[in-house]
């Protein structure tokens, strides 16, 4: 079968690397907050231009540690897309938040910044846009939001660490810039762990003490904090990918060229990239009808695909009763037919031809 993430291939093209940087960690000893860990902050922060850079122990933690740095209080409301995972809501209702849920692109999946001003209420505290399949979301429009209206903008950039905009690297466009690096996504770890990005001095410290239970030093807790720090061993183990990470870009841009072009000639609609904005390719997703009789029919044919997201987070049980915003019909119609494919850095242009055939088989378009 077809991996749907080839993760095994990328260990074995770097495995000489990945294991001189876990043997270098198990040497000192120093699994928390250990050289690796400022070490890939220097590299992250550097990499994306953003003045600070802050490991986390997670995306989902990045969220979190983000809202609290901004001083998000009970009451107050995050506008974002109701199109996303789960965490990007999570965050906001645990800290006593409310989440208000704005419609998407329809060809995009993203977070429609045109819809964003009509949300706004005087107790609107953020924007979340989530940057979704390894785009980012109109942020040039979503920051003249935010400015007309005093709000802070905390990019969701959990699937999109590599992307640009406009120029910009994709979690340095905004107030706040939150990644992931959950082994699937384009630059993982093998565990859990994430990273803030800011340019904003005050934030970044205010982010910094509350990954280590709120201390400016040690036993000085100077805010509510959390235990929210990324392993060292997972910092080596990025550090170690990063090395590969500019050839994985230039692979993911050509499988994505390669699916973009095989799909139009096939009239299988799929997820559209905008000027200015390039993709990462986290997810390759495609539009189809009766989804799941297509699904097995690909399983069938030996072909993975996964479902991201099968009902957005208004409709979910969880946060019916808990969000604001109005009805939500682009993400509602999007999540019954979106269909991502297998996608890596090392998918050859022949397994991709054989997802393509097999799609085509699938939905009648021979």
């Amino acid at each position: 079968m077809i991996p749907f993430i080839d993760l095994k291939a990328q260990y074995r093209a770097l495995k000489p690397q990945i294991q001189a940087r876990i043997d270098r960690v198990l040497e000192h000893g120093q699994y928390i907050l250990g050289p690796e860990v400022a070490e890939l902050e220097t590299a992250l922060q550097a990499y994306t231009g953003a003045a600070h850079c802050i490991t986390v122990a997670s995306g989902t933690e990045a969220l979190l540690i983000g809202l609290m740095a901004i001083g998000l209080k009970p009451g107050d409301e995050v506008i974002t897309t109701a199109f996303t995972f789960a965490a990007t809501a999570e965050m906001i209702v645990l800290l006593g938040g409310k989440p208000v849920f704005v419609d998407i692109e329809p060809d995009t999946c993203n977070l429609d910044a045109g819809r964003i001003e009509a949300a706004i209420t005087p107790r609107t505290r953020a924007i979340m846009p989530v940057s979704l399949f390894g785009q980012c979301a109109d942020m040039e429009a979503i920051n003249a939001v935010a400015r007309r209206h005093k709000l802070a903008v905390i990019e969701d950039a959990a699937q999109s660490f590599g992307a640009d905009y406009q120029g910009a690297k994709s979690c340095n466009t905004s107030t706040i810039g939150s990644a992931s690096f959950f082994p699937s996504k384009p630059l993982g770890c093998y565990g859990d762990g994430g990273a803030i990005f800011t340019s904003d001095a005050e934030l970044a410290q205010a982010c910094r003490e509350i990954r280590v239970h709120g201390q400016s030093k040690r036993y000085t807790h100077t805010r509510i904090g959390v235990g929210g720090r990324m392993d060292t061993l997972q910092c080596a183990i990025v550090l170690a990918k990063l090395e590969r990470f500019e050839w994985e870009l230039a692979r993911r841009a050509e499988a994505g060229a390669l699916y973009n072009q095989l799909l139009d000639e096939a009239g299988i609609e799929r997820v559209q990239q905008k000027p200015g904005r390039n993709s990462v390719y986290a997810q390759y997703t495609v539009f189809v009808d009766q989804r799941e009789a297509c699904q097995q029919k690909l399983k069938d044919a030996g072909i993975p695909t996964a479902v991201h997201y099968p009902i957005p987070l208004n409709e979910q049980p969880a946060y019916r009763e808990l969000a604001g915003g109005g009805p939500t019909p682009l993400a509602a119609a999007a999540a019954k037919r979106v269909l991502s494919l297998p996608m890596s850095a090392d998918i050859t242009p022949d397994l991709q031809r054989q997802v393509v055939q097999a799609l085509r088989q699938a939905t009648g378009r021979r």
